[in-house]
Formats: structure tokens, C-alpha cells, sequence
């Protein structure tokens, strides 16, 4: 009995002991360690400007033999591509060349292959022809070629006309009645009104000295085909009769005398154009051209016994000068 009580005691006292020295064991280790980690260097600090201004590193390894386009040499650096072997500089930048737009629409610069114009305004007489004619309208209209942004071609139709002043038609009137010219209802000439018109067809080369982002500044000239007429004519009663079975009296013009003449002729000038938008393809413009055209000029005459040759306004077959002033638009 007394020994067993000793053996107990005995087994506790060593389990104790055990127990205290693992504890102890640990203890010493995790204090070890944590000395350590605390006592540990830091890493070094990352330069970001250093690694992206630094060149590239294009060598390839000798083991890496699959292109067969760099012949016997398999390796490369930065001077076989002509970059700076400084590190403090980017490598050389990409050269770009122009950027080509040409198409069926588009020339290689960008601008369009194909204008069109659309415009009207005024005429105005310059010299010998100021003394007969008078100032009056225009239409305008044309196709154009344009070769590149600067320099292009335009076939264009115009139609000046001109009204014919005071004095021209007085002069005429007292002939016809010296003459004894009757109207169509064989009344003597109480009245007289006339006009005067050029139609031409012209190809007009189109130098476009100065363009910007709106506005733009043009030289052109051009020459071809022009056809001159003149109209006199005298108000004659007329009566017209509704669906209803009224009729009513009314006063037209009826031409009595008419003269043309045909030539050549040039013409040049200056001309402004103006986009809205910088993004618009269409253009107003405004021109003045000076126009001349070579008639060969009749003589005045009253004509043979039949009326033949009969020629008392000689100024429409003379050479011919005016200004026309044309607003409208390019597109």
C-alpha cells in the first residue's frame, strides 16, 4: 500500500516535469524567430523610370534557332536596330508617311474628284458695250474635275443677260417709223422694249491659291463658245378666253426685230468660297470674272428692196465686254 502511494506520487511529479520543459522548449523557439524576422533586411526600392527609358532588350538566346531569316546570325542587340544605347533614351520614333484617301470620289490628298456649281447674280457692261446695254441678271452652272486640293478643271454654261437703256431704244424707234415698220396688226410702232443676252458654254481651269479650314481663295479663267442675241419688241393686244367662256384683253410682247451673232470669246477673275463647318463639303462662293468676246461687227444698213441685210443695231455683232458677279454654290 505504501509503495503504491510512492509510485503515484513519483508519476505525477515526472509527468510535471516533462510537461515545463516542452513549454520552455517552445517558448525559446518562437522568441528565436521572431528576433529573427525582426532583424531581417529590406528589399531593395524599384525604379520605374529607369525600366521605362531603358532600351529594349532584343537579344535572342542561342537555343532559340526558329526563324530562318537572320541567316547565320541568330542574335541581335540594339545597335543592329539603330536604337540609342543610351539608357536615359527612348528609342527613335516611327516615321509615318502621308495618308492616302484616293478612291473612285477622292483624290489622294483628300479632296473630292467632283464639284458641281449652281449659282446667279448680276451683269455688268464695261466699255463700248456700256453705251448700248444696260445692267441685268445671271444664271450659272457647271461640272468640274478636280485633280487634287489645289488645281482642277470646270466645264460651266452661263446665261448673262442685259437689258438695252433709254436712248438706244429711242434712236431705234424713230427709224422703225421713218421706215414705216408696222406691228403684227399693221399699226405704227407706238412702243418699243428690247434685250440683249450671251449663252456660252466655256472649260475654266481653277487654281485654289489659299484654303482653310472655312474660307478659301481662287483664281480662274477659262475660254470657249458665245452666242449674243437682241431682242426689240412692241406691246400688242391680245385676248384670252377662260374654260367658262370669258374672255379678257391683255398686252404681250411681240418681237419685231432680232439680231445674233456668234464667237469666241475668254474670260478670268477671282473668286472666295466659304464652309459653314469645317466637316461641310459644301461651299457658297462668290466671283467676278471680266468677260470679252471677239464678234465680228456688221455695218449698219436698212438693206436692199426686199429688206435684205437689214442691220439698224450693228452694236450686237460688236465685240463685247462685261462683268458678271456670281454668288452660289459649290458642293
Amino acid at each position: 500500500m505504501h509503495t503504491t502511494i510512492i509510485g503515484n506520487r513519483l508519476h505525477r511529479i515526472l509527468g510535471r516535469t516533462a510537461a515545463i520543459t516542452f513549454f520552455a522548449a517552445a517558448g525559446s523557439l518562437g522568441l528565436h524567430a521572431q528576433q529573427s524576422a525582426g532583424t531581417a533586411s529590406p528589399l531593395p526600392p524599384v525604379n520605374l523610370k529607369a525600366s521605362l527609358v531603358a532600351p529594349l532588350n532584343l537579344y535572342t538566346p542561342d537555343d532559340l534557332g526558329y526563324s530562318s531569316s537572320t541567316g547565320s546570325v541568330e542574335t541581335a542587340n540594339a545597335v543592329d536596330f539603330n536604337l540609342s544605347s543610351d539608357a536615359t533614351q527612348p528609342p527613335p520614333r516611327r516615321r509615318y508617311s502621308r495618308p492616302n484617301y484616293n478612291d473612285s470620289r477622292t483624290n489622294a490628298d483628300g479632296s473630292a474628284k467632283y464639284t458641281f456649281v449652281v449659282g446667279g447674280g448680276l451683269t455688268v457692261p464695261t466699255g463700248p458695250t456700256h453705251s448700248a446695254l444696260t445692267t441685268s441678271w445671271k444664271v450659272q452652272a457647271g461640272v468640274g474635275r478636280n485633280f487634287n486640293k489645289t488645281f482642277g478643271v470646270i466645264a460651266q454654261f452661263d446665261y448673262d443677260n442685259f437689258g438695252v437703256n433709254t436712248s438706244t431704244l429711242n434712236n431705234l424707234l424713230a427709224i422703225y417709223d421713218s421706215l414705216g415698220v408696222v406691228d403684227q396688226n399693221g399699226n405704227p410702232i407706238s412702243q418699243l422694249s428690247g434685250n440683249s443676252h450671251d449663252w456660252s458654254f466655256t472649260l475654266n481651269p481653277i487654281v485654289n491659291y489659299y484654303t482653310s479650314d472655312t474660307k478659301g481663295a481662287y483664281v480662274i479663267g477659262g475660254a470657249g463658245f458665245y452666242h449674243k442675241t437682241a431682242n426689240f419688241s412692241t406691246p400688242l393686244p391680245g385676248i384670252y378666253c377662260d374654260p367658262f367662256g370669258f374672255c379678257y384683253q391683255y398686252l404681250a410682247n411681240a418681237t419685231i426685230d432680232k439680231y445674233t451673232s456668234n464667237a469666241f470669246g475668254v474670260n478670268g477673275g477671282l473668286g472666295f468660297t466659304y464652309k459653314v463647318s469645317r466637316f461641310a463639303s459644301t461651299r457658297f462662293f462668290v466671283e467676278g470674272r471680266y468677260v470679252y468676246t471677239f464678234n465680228s461687227q456688221r455695218q449698219f444698213s436698212y438693206g436692199d428692196a426686199n429688206g435684205n441685210g437689214f442691220n439698224v443695231f450693228p452694236q450686237n455683232s460688236a465685240k463685247t465686254s462685261y462683268i458678271p458677279i456670281t454668288f452660289g454654290l459649290r458642293f
